[in-house]
This record gives C-alpha cells, sequence and structure tokens, in this order.
C-alpha cells in the first residue's frame, strides 16, 4: 500500500506506534518535554520514516521479521547510539529479520529508516551489482562518503515533498522515480559498504540486553541480584553493558522505565476511577511521595496533573 505524510506527535506511545509494526519500548531519560516529527513515504518496494525528537530517550525496538530494515543518523550530533556504538553520519545498520535491539538519543536527535522486503532487495542486488544481497546477522555498515551523502540526500529529499510538496509527490511519474533513484542508492551503498565491527561482537552482548529488558518486564521491583541471577551474567557485566547501551546504571534504567510506564497508565487512566498510589504501586513505587517527587524531576509535572489532563493525541501537521 502507498501513501505519504508528515505528522508531529507529544506522546511517544503514538509516534512508535507507526513504525511499521514494531514493537517498542521507549524511556524517556531527561526531564526534556517530549515532541516528535514524523514524515514518511510508503512506495511500491521501499517505505521511508523520517524522525525529528526532542527529547532525549532509550529505545527497545523488536522488528518484524517480514522485511528488512536500515536506520541511520541524520546528524552527527547529538549523538545517536545502536546497541551501545555511536553512530556517525553515514553509517547504515542493515536490521536482521526481526532484529531486537536498543537506540539511544542524547539529545534532540534526527535519524532515517528505510525497509525494503528481502526479496525485493535480493532481486535488486543481483540487476545492480550482479550479486545477491544476504542480511545474514545485524551489521554496522560504512559505505564511502559519497554512497553515503546520496543515499541520505534522497531520503531527505522524500521526507521533505512528503511534508512540504504532497501534489507533487502525488504524481506517480514523480514517486517512481524517486523509489527507482532510492533503490539503486540503497543498494549500491549496503553492497560496497565495509563492515566497521564484526557481527559476533555485538551479537552476545544484544542478546544480554534483551534478556535484560525481559527480566525487568517480570516484575516492577527487581533488586540487582536476582536480575543478574535471571538473565545469567555477572552483575559488572551487566553495569558495563547498560552504561554502554542505556547510559546509566541497571537499576537507574529500570526506575525511568518504570516512571514511564507509570506515565503511560496516568495518561490511558480515568481520573474520576483512579487514584496516583494505585498507579505508583502498580509499577513498584511503594511510597507515594517519593515517586510523586522522581515524577516531577523527569517530567517536569505531578503525577496528579498528569492523570487530570487529557490524553495527548497526535496532530496531523500542516
Amino acid at each position: 500500500m502507498t501513501g505519504f505524510g508528515s505528522k508531529a506527535f507529544t506522546d511517544p506511545d503514538d509516534v512508535f506506534s507507526n513504525l511499521l509494526d514494531a514493537d517498542v519500548g521507549l524511556v524517556v531519560t531527561d526531564g526534556v518535554s517530549f515532541g516528535a516529527q514524523m514524515s514518511w513515504l510508503d512506495m511500491r518496494c521501499l517505505r521511508l520514516r523520517i524522525f525529528s525528537e526532542e527529547a532525549p530517550r532509550v529505545a527497545f525496538i523488536s522488528l518484524p521479521s517480514a522485511l528488512l530494515f536500515v536506520s541511520f543518523p541524520l546528524t552527527d550530533s547529538p549523538a545517536l547510539l545502536c546497541n551501545g556504538v555511536r553512530l556517525r553520519r553515514g553509517d547504515l545498520v542493515l536490521h536482521a529479520p526481526g532484529d531486537r535491539f536498543h537506540q539511544r538519543t542524547t539529545g534532540a536527535a534526527r535519524w532515517g529508516l528505510i525497509s525494503i522486503a528481502p526479496r525485493d532487495l535480493a532481486n535488486y542486488g543481483w540487476a545492480l551489482l550482479d550479486r545477491e544481497l544476504r542480511p545474514g546477522a545485524t551489521r554496522l555498515l560504512r559505505p564511502s562518503p559519497h554512497c553515503s551523502a546520496e543515499l541520505l540526500r534522497l531520503h531527505v529529499q522524500a521526507g521533505r515533498l512528503a511534508h512540504t510538496r504532497p501534489k507533487l509527490l502525488a504524481r506517480r511519474e514523480v514517486s517512481r522515480a524517486l523509489e527507482q533513484e532510492l533503490i539503486h542508492a540503497l543498494v549500491t551503498a549496503l553492497g560496497t559498504g565495509k563492515p566497521a565491527a564484526h557481527p559476533e561482537a555485538w551479537r552476545r552482548p544484544a542478546e544480554i540486553m534483551s534478556r535484560f529488558e525481559g527480566a525487568l518486564a517480570h516484575g516492577p521491583a527487581q533488586q540487582l541480584p536476582a536480575l543478574c541471577a535471571e538473565i545469567g551474567v555477572p552483575a559488572r557485566t551487566l553495569r558495563v553493558y547498560c552504561t554502554a547501551y542505556l547510559g546509566c546504571s541497571p537499576l537507574e534504567y529500570a526506575k525511568l522505565r518504570r516512571l514511564n510506564l507509570a506515565r503511560s497508565a496516568l495518561l490511558k487512566a480515568d481520573h474520576t476511577m483512579t487514584r496516583v498510589a494505585e498507579i505508583a504501586r502498580s509499577h513498584g513505587f511503594s511510597q507515594p511521595g517519593r515517586f510523586a517527587v522522581a515524577y516531577r524531576g523527569l517530567f517536569g509535572e505531578a503525577p496528579l496533573a498528569t492523570l487530570l489532563r487529557p490524553r495527548f493525541i497526535s496532530a496531523e501537521s500542516a
């Protein structure tokens, strides 16, 4: 199905629900009001997304297995990190089908995403490079400056057209020509890009961090020894990986995650039937007063103010 558009969001749950059916757990990590703009373009073979975000956050993303995804930063600063590795402008992350990974932003970040069916990528690989492009394990690739610059230029151009000139993009010949240029640039960049790290260097830490997320989902208030026992790694190893992947310690991240889940619950709750203390306890905060202080420090308002406000609604951009 083809289509295009641009939307502005103030609720993290809304923006990532538009991420091509991916499962995304998002944790805002600083006291900056969340805001995001997403431009999107779905063509015959390619789906494109451009994200502009205002608040630092961590996202644990589980991609669907039916498509291949390529993610990349559109700026060098603030930093965009994938599985603890800081990406430079021009870097491409080719995700294996069904990849589960952590992506972290350190400020007002801009990044892009392209998806394509594995069969289409294989066919275009044969047509343009005379060889099949096999995704295999998730890889960080660094194409030549020329190849990466061309792909990013076309990607940004497509997003700009979706946002500012939708009538032009609605013309079939324009959309078709743009998609062919994008496919050529994408296949060339993937086919000639050099691996920046061995895939196995990512695999074990990524698996451990996925188990860490699963352990946090099992119970809201586990202590570090219990978490490490469930995951099967020493505490020092988990601390090292969490610092790289999440920018904080395991327990700091667990607390931030619970605060974000509590905020989502408060936004969705009926204030006439729900008490803040109930939400706090259900997310592992036994002392409502301490919960309120931590909540205000992260989100800039009291939990009761969140409960009483109307739920955030994404707005169509002009």
